[in-house]
């Protein structure tokens, strides 16, 4: 890895926690040299002025370390986008599926990742398209997934859906989660969905509430490419990337799922391997 010389803070808004750290984070990397950039969130904490916007912090950086849960990293992921700049996530939020490196640990690690030390995990993004009128009307890339869901209240929506111009099935559903493995514990995993190890490569289609109680969710190699025919009325459908960004479709709207070629380098902790996390998140029973 190279020299660390410019590190990004973004940290959530509001936690009490992180008021705490940043300001002494701020220090203990100016005493090793190291240039700061931060969004408005870590400024204000650290009374650094107004920052960044977010989109804007990883840009020159070496390291980006961001301070919340896992909605945090989802939108630290977006501003990194296809730039290859290794996130070090601290879990000053909720659950953490992602966030793995604790407050305890924030100090440690980051000494272990100047040394070059750090173990990095590679979470390949997901990269979706809307095709309206044969134009591409919309791109994103997603690190959990993109989900297409009902508008109306109580009303089922129809998405005929394909793998490599396979026809699947036409759902009758509450809508539908594609997800990468990365993805799988998150709203996937609540609508019933698998639990995929991150580095099997594969994407997963997973129903909400169907119609058929035989629509069971699907997993396909992460060649395929997905398209999902939204055959609802317009604006009747809202895809969702990540649960944060998103539009609403118009009928006969294409939307196209496939690998993207980029990935996430995600910092995690030495010690913590996959299955740790899951036992600590989920509750698991230990031996």
């Amino acid at each position: 890895m190279p020299v660390i010389k410019v590190v990004g803070i973004i940290a959530k808004p509001g936690v009490a926690l992180a008021a705490e750290i940043v300001p002494g984070l701020f220090r203990w990397l100016r005493e090793r040299g190291i240039q700061v950039r931060c969004d408005s969130s870590a400024a204000a904490y650290a009374a650094e002025g107004e920052g960044l916007p977010r989109e804007q912090v990883p840009e020159g950086c070496d390291l980006v370390i961001v301070l919340g849960g896992d909605g945090t990293l989802l939108s630290a992921a977006r501003a990194i986008g296809r730039r290859e700049i290794p996130l070090f996530p601290v879990n000053a939020g909720g659950l953490g599926f992602l966030t793995a490196i604790t407050v305890e640990e924030l100090y440690p690690e980051l000494e272990r990742a100047f040394r070059g030390e750090h173990r990095v995990g590679k979470r390949k993004l997901l990269q979706v398209e809307v095709h309206r009128g044969g134009q591409t009307v919309a791109r994103y890339e997603a690190l959990n997934d993109a989900v297409l869901t009902k508008v109306s209240i109580a009303r089922m929506i129809d998405l005929d859906t394909f793998v490599d111009e396979q026809f699947v099935c036409a759902y009758k559903a509450d809508g539908l989660i594609v997800s990468t493995p990365t993805g799988s514990t998150a709203y996937s995993l609540s609508a019933g969905g698998p639990i995929i190890f991150p580095s099997v490569p594969a994407i997963c289609l997973t129903p909400i509430c169907p119609h058929m109680l035989t629509n069971r969710p699907v997993i396909v190699p992460e060649t395929s490419v997905i398209q999902v025919i939204c055959r609802g009325e317009d604006s009747s459908v809202f895809l969702t990337i990540d649960g944060q960004i998103g539009e609403p479709l118009q009928c006969d709207d294409r939307v196209l799922c496939r690998s993207s070629p980029y990935a996430l380098h995600l910092i995690r902790p030495p010690r913590m391997r996959f299955f740790d996390v899951l036992r600590q998140k989920l509750k698991w029973g230990e031996r």
